[in-house]
């Protein structure tokens, strides 16, 4: 009986939560509307619309951050069966998962109508024809976003159903967080000066939310429920909290700052917003603090104590519900008038502007930090120096090359992402191509010669149940790590995404979009690592090729990828034409001169890499036969040269045979 009271309090504290977040954005949107009204020059829509869409998205937005922590939840928090299956925790965060990316499909098919709605300036029973809404959504780019996220939403849902076994949920997570993504290309990050920064510290905002409010919610519908291993999931979420904790912090105060000034921040209804969300994430934060000091200890040393955490984490729940109904709220409140009333068109559609052509010294000193990929190589050199320091600790050594060839990477991805090459590389084609063979040829390479995989299977302790070390472990063994690591598949995903990109009319679609950028250069730097790491890989892989087939394999790659430059320097039609003229750069007008620059980079970057792969594939094989050959002679001590005494016997049976009469 206690059990089904339990059971049926998981759901109103659910349902409650998003009917929080859903008021909260509704009343502010109400408060804000005479404004918002003023401000686009629309006539109201009615309340269905302007109370309905904020309402839906707010609960929408918590039905996904309850999808990303319950995915989580299976996948990492608590352990599975010894062999493989979910336990009963696991499997129901996995099937409460499902339910919330179904809520969360159907709340972002509702907004697509609510959307075309509310830019329209009409009510919404005049948007519920579904041929004219499938064709005014393809026209009006938030309704677009919600379309696909929609879509997105129900095939992660879709996904989930038939999945009774752990290796399925990493993927699932990744699925669930990809929803997230069309929220961050909309709104007011999505336009205006500096929306690149703003855009991309959205993004970084959204997942650490996502995990950290739904990884909450999980939690706490776990510890109400009395499942297992609650002291053990709460002590991972907990670090994983702080973290998340951290970037919310990092990114909100980068967007806050790219929309409002500080003089704004109390003279305006959206400063005022941006305050109260500032108060509620620190709120978040001393509550997390207080969780790990109380709730968490008090779990771990009893598991039947459960009624601090229990209420501390419903406070936190709470509390999130408003944060999330404030954001939503904020985005339906005009921002103050931008500092710059009058901005550039390439700060209209880059986000920032250009003093002039790129020279060496503004290459080189010209920077504009990328807060995904140069945080990201901060993070990956400081993880990696941390690995490097436990070994050190426990006295073991690591190779100090193989620690300079990770961190010149890691300086190099910081390089071509952050430095001049990266402020320029949406502009010109000659600079998107440097930093493309940057981040695809030399980064990969330099990453890979790192053994970033040895070193974590060092540095991670062993753990039961399955921890950091078991997860990686799986992964590398896992039948997507086979298939990927295919010296076929590597050389078709590294070598076969320069065609499709360039000359299958990918790069004239995305070369307006930050998003496209963004993916291209999540595409080029994993495609490249894969291949390279295939290839001259210091890592174990799950399919080990001899050094022979490795230099087969970059040999049978050097012609495409050198063909693919000639046709660059060779071709009349400009890839991007139209987006490049848009920009109206007067010192950026020989376009077809650029590309072939860009071709002749293409061509001719290989080569240094090329040079670094060879070396290293000589040193490795070099190596193997040190070690074949160490082999044999421990072999040959232990049984005193059997087999070479075998094969003097039978040379010696060989010369008796043909010295014999024949008869």
């Amino acid at each position: 009986m206690a059990e089904m009271r339990r059971r049926a309090a998981v759901w109103p504290l659910l349902v409650g939560v998003a009917a929080l977040a859903g008021c909260t954005a509704a009343g502010i949107a109400a408060l804000s509307l005479a404004d918002a009204l003023t401000a686009t020059g629309l006539p109201d829509p009615g309340p269905v619309t302007t109370l309905g869409l904020p309402f839906v998205r707010a609960a929408g937005e918590i039905a996904a951050a309850l999808a990303v922590g319950s995915f989580l939840f299976a996948a990492f928090l608590v352990p599975p069966q010894d062999n493989g299956v979910l336990d009963a925790g696991g499997y129901r965060a996995l099937r409460l998962g499902t339910v919330a990316t179904g809520v969360w499909a159907v709340c972002a098919a509702l907004l697509v109508p609510l959307t075309i709605s509310d830019v329209s300036g009409q009510p919404l029973s005049a948007h519920l024809d579904p041929v004219r809404l499938w064709s005014l959504a393809s026209l009006i780019n938030v309704a677009t976003a919600w379309r696909w996220t929609a879509l997105l939403a129900a095939a992660v849902m879709l996904a989930s159903l038939p999945v009774l076994r752990w290796s399925p949920t990493p993927l699932l997570l990744a699925g669930s967080l990809v929803t997230l993504v069309p929220l961050g290309l909309t709104g007011h990050s999505s336009a205006g000066g500096s929306h690149d920064l703003a855009t991309n510290s959205l993004l970084i905002h959204l997942v650490a939310a996502g995990v950290w409010a739904g990884g909450l919610l999980m939690l706490l519908v776990h510890v109400i429920r009395g499942g297992e291993h609650a002291g053990l999931a709460a002590r991972r979420f907990s670090t994983l909290a702080l973290w998340c904790f951290a970037a919310m912090g990092f990114s909100g105060v980068v967007n806050a700052l790219v929309r409002v000034v500080p003089a704004d921040l109390l003279s305006t209804g959206y400063g005022r917003l941006v305050i109260a969300k500032v108060v509620a994430l620190c709120l978040l934060g001393v509550a997390g603090w207080r969780q790990r000091r109380t709730g968490v200890i008090a779990l771990q040393a009893d598991p039947a104590s459960r009624g601090v955490l229990i209420r501390l984490a419903a406070i936190e729940a709470a509390v999130f519900g408003l944060t999330f109904g404030i954001a939503v709220g904020l985005g339906r409140t005009p921002p103050p008038p931008p500092p710059i009333l009058n901005p550039s068109i390439p700060e209209v559609a880059i986000g920032y502007d250009f003093e002039g052509p790129p020279t060496v010294a503004r290459v080189v000193f010209d920077w504009r930090f990328d807060l995904i990929f140069g945080t990201a190589a901060v993070v990956f050199a400081g993880l990696y120096l941390a690995g490097m320091l436990r070994l050190r600790r426990r006295g073991d050594s690591w190779p100090r090359g193989r620690t300079i060839s990770w961190l010149l990477g890691c300086a190099v991805l910081l390089f071509a992402t952050s430095s001049g090459v990266g402020r320029y590389m949406p502009a010109m084609f000659s600079m998107h191509m440097a930093a493309h063979m940057l981040l695809s040829m030399l980064v990969p390479v330099l990453l890979v010669l790192g053994a970033p995989v040895s070193l974590a299977l060092r540095a991670l302790p062993p753990a039961d149940p399955p921890g950091m070390r078991e997860w990686l472990l799986a992964a590398l063994h896992s039948r997507l790590s086979r298939f990927l690591t295919n010296p076929v598949v590597a050389t078709v995903l590294f070598v076969g995404g320069f065609y499709g990109l360039y000359l299958g009319g990918i790069f004239d679609a995305a070369a307006g979009s930050h998003i496209g950028h963004l993916l291209m250069n999540v595409h080029f730097l994993l495609s490249g690592y894969l291949f390279y790491w295939v290839v001259i890989g210091v890592d174990p892989t799950p399919r080990p090729i001899p050094p022979l087939a490795k230099v087969a394999v970059v040999f049978a790659s050097l012609p495409l990828h050198a063909f693919f430059g000639v046709v660059l320097m060779s071709t009349r039609d400009v890839l991007g034409e139209s987006f490049y003229r848009s920009l109206h750069l007067d010192w950026h007008t020989d376009l077809l001169g650029d590309q072939r620059l860009g071709g002749g980079i293409a061509w001719a970057a290989g080569e240094f890499p090329l040079v670094i792969v060879m070396i290293a594939l000589l040193v490795q094989w070099t190596r193997s036969d040190e070690r074949t050959a160490r082999r044999l002679d421990r072999a040959a001590d232990r049984d005193d040269d059997a087999e070479l005494a075998a094969y003097n016997a039978m040379l010696a049976e060989l010369a008796r045979r043909d010295t014999s009469p024949r008869g």
